[in-house]
């Protein structure tokens, strides 16, 4: 199979690169910084020869966006908006001019889209999307209509021998380096792995594996199109999270943060406090009903696993889907 990824030089993009190229995929990274083979300049703005990998591949699972670990200033928010939907918009200017398109479209969203909550979890059907909570940041739910119209140009491209599908991606854990796990995991070794301003927002997270044979999965069936909310079944609330980190590690403290302390240490990250106090209680309600089933659904198994592999030095390859 020929898959075309576009904005695939990130932590993200290197899993899924690792993985399906390890099974035997043709895999294309459309970048703006090509330095390898299989690596092709696009600007994520406009059509150009980067078009020509698509016509006739496979399926295009686009990544493309400004990286959100970063302090959410108004350019910076202003960049993650139109880096989104600039280059989705092209993705689908590309399959729709496509002589033979692509069967399939899987495109990049997140679960930030869905609401600040603690009552209930979100999956595809009853969940509530973001943006009208009360008591929040009005950056919070800009970046809630980021992640909507990042969906709605998908939805908008004329695209009609294309299946299209959206995925709503809770944090990718894997043992690279940079990634979420390794911040998280070093906060942990350094004692600071406590509750942030109390512990109660959720987190949502998948495994890398999982997160490789979700994709894998969703290219197979024909008939899935739409939201898929692509994360472990069982989300925590960050101070249990964080305390199975701490106990995977052999850390038996973590320093808990206030809400003042988390935005000074986002600011010395260079990150921002979203990322730490937002609640995505986000569940795979379409993925298990339609009959997925994940080798990593608990968190304390997982972060053993990740743990293990981190040591291992591995920014090893997930589990290698079907050629």
């Amino acid at each position: 199979m020929k898959i075309v990824i576009p904005g695939g030089t990130g932590q993200v993009g290197a899993v899924l690169d690792r993985a399906l190229s390890a099974a035997g995929h043709e895999v294309v990274i459309l970048t703006r910084r090509p330095t390898r083979d299989r690596e092709v300049w696009w600007d994520g703005e406009h059509l150009g020869s980067w078009a020509r990998e698509i016509d006739g591949s496979d399926a295009v699972l686009n990544l493309a966006g400004r990286s959100v670990s970063c302090r959410y200033t108004p350019a910076n928010l202003k960049a993650m908006m139109d880096s989104r939907v600039h280059s989705t918009r092209v993705v689908g200017e590309a399959v729709a001019a496509a002589a033979s398109p692509p069967r399939v479209w899987l495109q990049m969203s997140t679960a930030t889209v869905y609401a600040h909550r603690y009552d209930a979890p979100n999956d595809e059907a009853t969940g509530v999307l973001g943006g009208a909570e009360p008591d929040v940041p009005d950056y919070w739910s800009y970046s809630v209509e980021i992640a909507k119209a990042w969906e709605r140009a998908q939805e908008r491209a004329e695209t009609p021998r294309t299946r299209k599908v959206a995925l709503r991606a809770a944090m990718v854990m894997s043992p690279d380096r940079g990634g979420v796990f390794d911040v998280l995991l070093g906060l942990a070794r350094l004692g600071l792995g406590g509750p942030v301003a109390g512990g109660a927002q959720y987190v949502s997270w998948i495994h890398d594996e999982d997160f490789v044979r979700a994709v894998e999965f969703l290219l197979d069936r024909d008939d899935i199109a739409g939201p898929v909310n692509l994360a472990a079944p069982v989300p925590l609330p960050q101070r249990a999270f964080m305390r199975v980190l701490r106990a995977a590690r052999g850390v038996p403290v973590g320093l808990p943060a206030t809400k003042w302390m988390a935005e000074l240490g986002a600011f010395a990250l260079r990150s921002d406090t979203e990322l730490l106090l937002k609640s995505r209680r986000v569940v795979p309600g379409r993925l298990l009903a339609e009959g997925f089933t994940f080798d990593h659904p608990q968190w304390p198994e997982a972060a053993v696993d990740l743990l293990r592999r981190a040591r291992d030095g591995a920014a090893s390859t997930p589990r290698a889907v079907r050629a």
